[in-house]
């Protein structure tokens, strides 16, 4: 596949349309994040890293501290300090692995579960209705499709990721 230029390229309607519905379904989810800590009494950001260790926690993948780190996008020490406060409000537990005991795993508590249970209860029967009527072919396109973007946006973060590190290597 030729390089395409980004900035000087020639974009067809289509190609426009579906970065526009892109953006405006990530600006929606931000304001419903934003929902959520309000919701929650949590600061944005705190609400966001909850949303993800219950995501998780649904999903059946362990989140663990650097995890969080890296989704987050924030330090090793910012992330402690942020699940510090996670779990004095009642909304997280650390747990150890029980094979190996330097891991440590960030569950969510029954109380943090039911609260984004009602959360989702009340914010988000559209989205579920949406989700539960969209075809099974139109579906699968939409899939192949958002798991092409998100491998092309991580590429380029890896790629920004990179060259922040030998920016400051060099400083």
């Amino acid at each position: 596949m030729d390089d395409i230029d980004p900035v000087d390229g020639a974009w067809a309607d289509r190609e426009v349309a579906m970065m526009q519905g892109l953006r405006d379904w990530a600006v929606a989810f931000d304001e419903l994040n934003r929902h959520l800590s309000t919701w929650m009494h949590l600061p944005v950001s705190d609400a966001n890293a909850l949303g993800r260790i219950v995501w998780a926690e649904q999903a059946g993948e362990p989140m663990s501290p650097a995890v969080l780190s890296r989704h987050l996008g924030l330090t090793s020490g910012a992330t402690s300090v942020l699940i510090d406060r996670l779990e004095a409000a009642g909304h997280v537990t650390r747990h150890r692995d029980t094979v190996d005991r330097r891991r440590v795993g960030l569950r969510p508590t029954e109380g943090a579960r039911r609260a984004s249970d009602r959360f989702l209860a009340f914010s988000g029967a559209e989205i579920a209705r949406t989700l539960h009527e969209t075809a099974p072919e139109e579906a699968r396109v939409v899939i192949a499709f958002l798991t092409r973007m998100t491998s092309a946006a991580t590429a380029a973060n890896g790629r920004l990721a990179e060259r922040s590190k030998a920016a400051a290597a060099s400083a």
